[in-house]
Parts: structure tokens; sequence; C-alpha cells
């Protein structure tokens, strides 16, 4: 398949590129971890993203609601304790990422219930008393702010808890309750932070998530109470099949998910109120499992690349759910690659999406092109960069992209290249065996597999025209440069080539 791309002066195009706004983490006590903060930084290296999100903040691992003996043979309340909040906060803020606040799980002292969910068991239940929960929620936001300053703190989005309208994640999807929960939650972070964003009601997606948005909506608005933003997740998975530990299922197209997107923005923009709010994404992926090989693949960029190349058009955000695998919603990973959701696989091994989001979250400028394999920008010294990608689902072809450009001279085409042949270092652990542990030369390999193909062609020309090769699965990061040489007297780079 060819295509053929011809940018003039006048090219025009709608881009909005809001991938670097947040990312997602498992929780947020698994910051303490050293491997965390290694995967973290090299995120952070690689795609400088602004907000970091996950679960957790009250959760027993965290420590903050604190209790000890009453002598009558049981607890009472013994303040709050924020020395692992600090820890974790400070790790972000050193490297250039924010909180974006997720308001849970549910402490076990002060839950109504004993339901808990995963591995590392968070109590998904309600407060047994509103006024407890509201007290948790107004000390940790005012001790954020005493040792962070105002400034600083009313900039990280707040949402009020996580998938509400799944029975795991809150009792009973008790639509209901959750309202309630956010009821009394929106005023007491507005009390202490009158103009932080607020919001909810972080619902996962499937045949309930329309209903929840719209009863969510009605309710803030009958109710009155703060409302900045509305989030929601956004999953590509369909009816999985299991094998073992890890589940596998086919993908949806991207069209079905900006069409998802769409849909929740036409419900916001039917209230007068909240017509043009902004719909934040706080968790997207393929799989919305933790053990789906999906996830360690060259097909997950290129949907990935999709997606962001279009959900920026309805979306104020939307946060690839996770940066990386130091994470144990199922337990602790048994393997350098089990189908994580994380962007970096342990050991430091980058996996192809981590390049998605390094490649988008570098891609600033006027765009001029946009189509379902490459979204192009004019930069503001006049050189041209973009995103190229091919996703194999049905159609399994290579193609090429032949474009040309409004410019003369020398150029000089620089292009990162990530596919199955070049890019794969899953493959490359499968064709070792899959080993558990891995030997330091067999890690080593894997951490250069991970690395993309660089070519460069020097291109001369009243009109500036090159091809894009896109192998299945590819993804490709290009530019386009004036060539301004300064040799040095004397260095013939031909010389051998003439004379060898």
């Amino acid at each position: 398949m060819e295509k053929h791309i011809h940018i003039t002066p006048e090219s025009k195009a709608t881009f909005h590129n809001n991938a670097d706004f947040c990312v997602g983490t498992g929780r947020m006590g698994l910051a303490m971890q050293e491997e965390y903060q290694k995967q973290l930084a090299l995120a952070q290296e690689l795609a400088g993203f602004r907000y970091i999100r996950g679960h957790g903040l009250f959760c027993e691992d965290m420590s903050i609601y604190q209790t000890a003996p009453d002598f009558k043979g049981g607890w009472k309340f013994a303040g709050y304790n924020f020395t692992y909040l600090d820890r974790v906060v400070d790790s972000y803020l050193e490297k250039g990422i924010r909180p974006f606040i997720e308001l849970g799980f549910m402490p076990g002292a002060i839950a109504s219930g004993t339901q808990t969910i995963f591995y590392w068991k968070g109590n998904t239940t309600p407060p047994a008393k509103d006024e407890d929960w509201v007290n948790l929620v107004k000390a940790t936001l005012n001790h954020l702010v005493e040792r962070y300053g105002y400034e600083e703190v009313v900039t990280w989005p707040c949402e009020v808890w996580n998938e509400p309208n799944l029975p795991g994640f809150w009792e009973n999807a008790d639509k209901e309750k959750y309202l309630h929960l956010y009821e009394i939650t929106a005023p007491a972070v507005k009390e202490v932070l009158p103009e932080m964003k607020v919001g909810g009601p972080a619902v996962c997606g499937g045949e309930t998530t329309p209903d929840w948005i719209r009863d969510f909506l009605t309710f803030c608005r009958d109710k009155k109470l703060p409302l900045d933003m509305v989030t929601r997740h956004l999953y590509m998975g369909n009816t999985p099949e299991r094998k073992g530990r890890y589940m596998y299922h086919t993908m949806r197209t991207v069209d079905s998910i900006i069409e998802e997107a769409e849909g929740t923005r036409a419900i916001i923009d039917s209230f007068p109120e909240y017509k043009g709010m902004e719909l934040h994404i706080t968790e997207f992926n393929t799989s919305y499992n933790p053990f789906c090989p999906i996830h360690d693949t060259n097909l997950n960029a290129v949907l990935t690349a999709g997606l962001l190349s279009r959900l920026g058009d309805t979306c104020a955000s939307y946060s690839y759910w996770t940066f990386g695998d130091v994470f144990e919603e199922g337990g602790v990973p048994p393997r350098p690659f089990h189908g994580g959701f994380g962007m970096i696989a342990n050991q430091l091994i980058i996996k192809p999406t981590m390049w998605t989001f390094a490649f988008f979250n570098n891609l600033k400028g006027e765009p001029v092109y946009r189509d379902d394999n490459m979204v192009l920008v004019r930069r503001k010294d006049g050189s041209y960069q973009g995103v190229a990608w091919n996703i194999c689902q049905e159609n399994r072809d290579a193609i090429t992209l032949n474009v040309t450009l409004p410019l003369s001279g020398k150029q000089s085409l620089m292009q990162r290249i990530v596919d199955e042949e070049c890019c794969n270092p899953l493959k490359a652990w499968h064709e070792m065996g899959e080993p558990a542990s891995l030997t330091k030369e067999q890690l080593q390999f894997l951490k250069d597999a991970g690395q993309p193909l660089c070519k460069t062609a020097l291109l001369e020309g009243e009109e500036i025209s090159f091809a894009l090769e896109l192998k299945q699965n590819a993804l490709v990061q290009f530019t386009v440069n004036p060539v301004k040489g300064e040799p040095d007297e004397g260095y013939d780079y031909q010389w051998y080539v003439e004379h060898a």
C-alpha cells in the first residue's frame, strides 16, 4: 500500500497533543521501591510527563491514618502520619512530575466494611462515618499545602475514587453511595483549596458508563456541587480468553474508542452548565489486565499512537496506565515480560510503547497534516517533524508514505524506527527461551534490543521528497532539518568510499 502526501506552505491540520499531561502508576506506596524510581526517571527522561496518577493514597502501606489501642480491647484514632506521603511526593517533584490526586481507597480503621481488592488489599467500601473521611481528606490537603505551598498544590487535579461502577472497586457498585461520597468530598477539597480542580466519577467504561456520567452530572447540578472536570477510563480489549494466569483478547479499533470518547463529550455538552468542561481520561490502555501479553508488543505501541493522534480532539488529558512494570495488583511480577501494563519492563528494559510517548511528547509545532498513519508538524525554525505508524490488526501489509515538503536546498532526514524487526525486546526474550531470571549478558542484550534503529539520509532539490517504509506494526519518528555544514579543513567523509 502506498500513500502520497504533499505538504504546501498553506497546509494546516487539527491536532491537539495532550499526551504529556499525565501518566499512570500502580499505587503510591510502590514509589518507595528503588526499581520504581529508576523506571520513573527513565520515563521522564524520554517523555517528560507533567502529572502522575495512581491508587492507594489512603491505603495501609502509606500509613496516613493512625490508630492506637484504647485499652478497652479496641482501637482509637491516633493522628495522621505523612512520612511516606512526603517521601513519595518529594520524589515526584524532584523528577519534574506532580500528583494527579486520586482520593482512595478507604483506611480499614474508618471503613464500613471489609471488602478489599488486589494483592495489596485496598479497602473499597464507603466510610463508616462521613466525618472521619472528610477530616482525612482535609487534613491531607492541608498538610500538602503546608509542605509544598498553596500555589503549587492548587495546580494538582483531584479525582474522587476510582471506578465506582465496578463492584470490586466500590462495594456493590452502589451509585447512590458514590454520589454521596462525592457530595461530602468535593466541598471538603474546596474548603482547603478553593481553586483546586476536583471531579469524577472515574468510571471504567462499558455499558453502564453513559448512565453513570449522566446521573453524576445531574446530581452535581441539582445539588450545586463543586465540579471542574469529568473523568473516566478507556480500554480497548474485547471479551477475553484465559490461558493460565494470562489474558488474551482481540482489540477494538481506534475508531471505536474515539467514538466512545466523543459520546462522553456529547453527554457533558448536553448540560448547559457543563458544556465545554474538561474531560480527562485518567486511565487508558489496550487490555485492562496486568497479565496480558499485548502490553509488551509493537502492536500495543502503534494502537497507542493511533489513540494519541486523536484523543486530544475531545479530551483535556489521557493518562496511559502505566509508566512501568513495578505493579502488584495481581501479585509481584514473576518474569521480565509478563504482559504488565508498563512501558518499561522490570530491570529497565524499554518496551515499544515507551517510544510512542517519547515521540509524541516531543512533537511540538504547528500541525500541517494528520491521517490514520501520520501526524506532521512544522516547527518554529521551519523544520518538520512527524510520527508515523502502521497498525496491523486485520491488514498485515507494509505501508509506504511518500512525503513531499515545501523545502529546498540540502536537508537532513533523520528517522528513529520501532518495529517488530529492529526494536522488539519481547521477540529477543522469546528467542532466548523466555528466561525467568536474566544473566547480565542477556539483560544488556534486551536493553539494546529495545532501542530504535536510527537512519539518516541527505536530501536535496527544489522540493524535498522522501519515502517512509512502515513495516508491520512500525512506529517511526522523523525529522527534516536544513543542513548547515561546518566541515573541518581536510576532513573527507567520502575518501575511503572512493579509495578503499
